[in-house]
């Protein structure tokens, strides 16, 4: 789950094919280094490898135990994308709260579990805390439950082994282990659940030397407990400041100018410690990772070029509006509606024409680097709001600030000197899934899961509220008063709650909303859904409440997702809109250099173009590559080549991006050229921040050529 999105959510201101495969390392020492097309005895698994995906250099890993021959995911029948839920330690039943388990997921709605959370101990090594019978991950049972009954066949109890249990009944499911989180970046939860900030991710990737620990110790632990591979939830490498977790600051902030190229040598070490072991161990290993949503985070991430070390990215296009700030919006809305107030006031829409808080922006940011199968949209279920909430439309687009900004939440843009308030956050019956301070105190953001938020719109305070320590009797806040009127903005796709007496807004997800989302994602060639959490879902269960019934843990939403994407056609598995080059050239092209946090603006990094292809390329020679629509087509560049660009998004993106790619020409100056083993610096500025740019044909003497760069699949590979 990303939390709390910045600490500070300031608008911009106006102001890495086969592996190359072994045969490459070859040929590198050649004159000539360019792959000749594959022939029909190329070796099936690098058939199965997907269009783009870093293989470790020598190493073949079996990509069709997990890919079919077009590079696409194998999930079962009725599974042509993905659904993957976000699994969580914690709700286990403690003190009597609502507790969801193993045997209560849908696991034939479901492609993918990730269990949440894993950490880094001490050691730079991944871990679950302490072997003990009060650790949720191997040792709790629960032997009143039907269907928690442990598996007698695993040396280990808890989540683990329901989890394994279960993929017995249901082998296409695949489980990842989930490393980080909001509260475990920076460091980890201890076996008493006080948070230790010990530094996780960003001291980790200080040195390559704890990195290799960490990736080994990812691969015993996979290997352990039996997962399919390992998701990792860095928040955040972003040079941003005040980005993160605010207890690990002080880690965190000294470090922003080099945590993306840390972030970046973790995933490399990652892929090719899990290739390595993949290929000894006959069982491909998956990498994955939750990635930003927010501009502002991704301005501080270079080109996110860890994309190419991935299976699949998990956008968490949530918490894109939230009360660390005064800005009521949406949590996740699918489209921009061009009314962003937050946006408005930061002069985003006046300088670039478009938003970038929302669902469509940032699949688009992700689709300049990797095919749309190879992207998960994230959805919400649970909720954000805010309390005394003045203007905007029944509290859209309104503002609620704390009336006390000296009590600001650590890290919120109060508390850091921002001038942007932070927020007054729901409390009480708008808030049961709170998160706690450092003082033990309710900290208030409207965060409810959907079941308990479709019980208010009902007007049903809910049977479970004093097993979260509602008190209604004795205290104001914990009382249902007044009426949740559902409200559905159908450019954004984005439901929400209003409490007009009580002034309360609470951004919502349900059937319609989801609905939209999944049929974007089935119309895009998107590769799924991700979702946080499962224990959201609800389903109105007529039982309870003494039997006058409530909503309740159920599975009305993702039915609706898998309703909406079984018959789905299959997801879209080439980088490219067009049929890239037969022949490749071993050049590759970096950006790099770039300024640190809001100094990043304009983005202005430096290109390097690197040829090692065993001969010149001249002057006139073009590079042609696309960047996402998520920036406009103004990229320019200041070291005297031509550079042009043909728009395939124009104006606002009010209802959505119309199209994938901005496509660049880049032309090497006519009195240049640049030789075999060396490099040529072009200085590129653009507004808003792309992913790494992709689909690189190099053209010169009459031939086109694809390039090392993108991993490409030669044209006998491709179906």
């Amino acid at each position: 789950m990303e939390g709390n999105s910045p600490a500070v959510r300031t608008s911009l201101p106006l102001r890495p094919f086969l592996a190359v495969c072994t045969a490459l390392t070859l040929i590198l020492g050649l004159s000539l280094a360019v792959l000749p097309p594959a022939s029909s005895t190329t070796l099936a698994n690098a058939d199965c490898r997907p269009d783009g995906l870093y293989t470790a250099p020598g190493v073949t890993p079996p990509y069709c135990e997990v890919y079919d021959e077009a590079g696409r995911e194998k999930m079962g029948e009725g599974h042509p994308r993905r659904t993957i839920g976000y699994f969580t330690s914690w709700r286990t039943g403690a003190n009597n709260t609502p507790r969801y388990l193993a045997s209560d997921i849908p696991w034939d709605k479901v492609t993918h579990i990730n269990y949440a959370f894993a950490h880094i101990d001490d050691q730079s090594k991944v871990s679950v805390g302490g072997d003990s019978a009060s650790n949720p991950a191997t040792g709790m049972e629960w032997p009143d439950v039907k269907g928690a009954e442990m598996d007698p066949a695993y040396p280990y109890k808890g989540h683990f082994n329901l989890l394994n249990k279960f993929k017995k009944q249901h082998p296409n499911v695949k489980t990842l282990i989930s490393i980080g989180g909001w509260a475990e970046s920076g460091g980890y939860l201890d076996d008493n659940g006080k948070r230790v900030a010990s530094g996780g991710f960003y001291t980790l990737t200080d040195n390559q030397a704890k990195m290799n620990t960490f990736a080994d110790s990812v691969v015993e632990f996979l290997r352990k407990y039996g997962f399919n591979g390992a998701d990792i939830d860095y928040e955040y490498a972003t040079s941003m400041k005040y980005a993160g977790h605010p207890d690990d600051f002080t880690f965190s902030n000294p470090r922003r100018a080099k945590l993306m190229a840390g972030y970046v040598a973790l995933m490399k070490t990652l892929r090719e410690k899990l290739d390595a072991a993949s290929a000894a161990d006959g069982k491909y290993y998956m990498l994955t990772a939750a990635v930003s949503a927010s501009g502002w985070i991704l301005r501080g991430h270079d080109t996110y070029q860890v994309t190419q070390y991935l299976d699949y990215a998990n956008l968490m296009t949530y918490d894109l509006h939230g009360t660390w700030n005064h800005f009521v919006g949406p949590n996740a809305a699918l489209y921009d509606n061009g009314k962003d107030n937050e946006l408005q006031e930061g002069g985003v829409y006046s300088a670039y024409g478009m938003g970038y808080l929302d669902t469509d922006w940032a699949y688009h940011y992700f689709r300049g680097a990797m095919q749309s199968g190879r992207i998960n949209i994230g959805v919400p279920f649970y909720t954000r709001g805010w309390q005394n909430v003045t203007g905007g439309t029944n509290g859209m687009w309104g503002k609620s600030a704390l009336p006390d900004q000296k009590k600001c939440p650590k890290g919120t843009a109060g508390d850091v000197g921002s001038t942007t308030p932070c927020g007054d956050g729901g409390v009480g019956i708008d808030n049961i899934w709170h998160d706690l301070d450092e003082n033990g105190k309710e900290m208030g953001s409207g965060s409810n899961p959907m079941w308990h938020a479709k019980n208010l719109e009902k007007g049903i305070a809910g049977s479970y509220i004093g097993a979260y320590g509602l008190d209604p009797a004795n205290d104001p806040d914990d009382r249902l008063v007044g009426t949740y009127a559902r409200n559905y903005d159908s450019t954004m796709k984005a439901p929400w709650l209003w409490n007009s007496q009580e002034k309360v807004f609470l951004s919502t997800e349900d059937e319609e909303s989801i609905a939209a989302k999944a049929q974007y994602v089935a119309s895009k060639g998107i590769g799924g859904i991700m979702i946080w959490e499962l224990a959201g879902d609800y389903a109105w269960d007529p039982a309870r409440n003494d039997g006058k019934g409530e909503y309740f843990m159920g599975k009305t939403l993702i039915n609706t997702i898998y309703d909406n994407l079984k018959g789905a056609s299959p997801y879209g598995n080439q980088k490219s809109d067009q049929k890239p080059p037969a022949d490749v050239l071993d050049v590759k092209v970096d950006l790099g250099d770039f300024p640190v946090g809001d100094s990043n603006y304009p983005i202005s990094p430096k290109m390097k173009i690197t040829n090692n292809s065993g001969q010149t390329i001249p002057g006139g020679a073009t590079f042609t590559f696309d960047y996402g629509t998520s920036a406009p087509a103004s990229m320019t560049q200041q070291t005297g080549w031509t550079l042009s660009v043909k728009a395939g998004h124009t104006g606002n993106n009010t209802g959505g991006l119309k199209g994938d790619f901005q496509k660049v020409t880049l032309t090497v100056p006519s009195w240049s050229s640049i030789p075999s083993g060396s490099t040529a610096t072009v200085a590129l500025s653009y507004q808003l921040p792309i992913a790494t740019p992709s689909n690189y044909v190099l053209t010169f003497g009459g031939k086109s050529y694809a390039l090392t760069q993108d991993y490409p699949k030669t044209s006998g590979l491709r179906r």
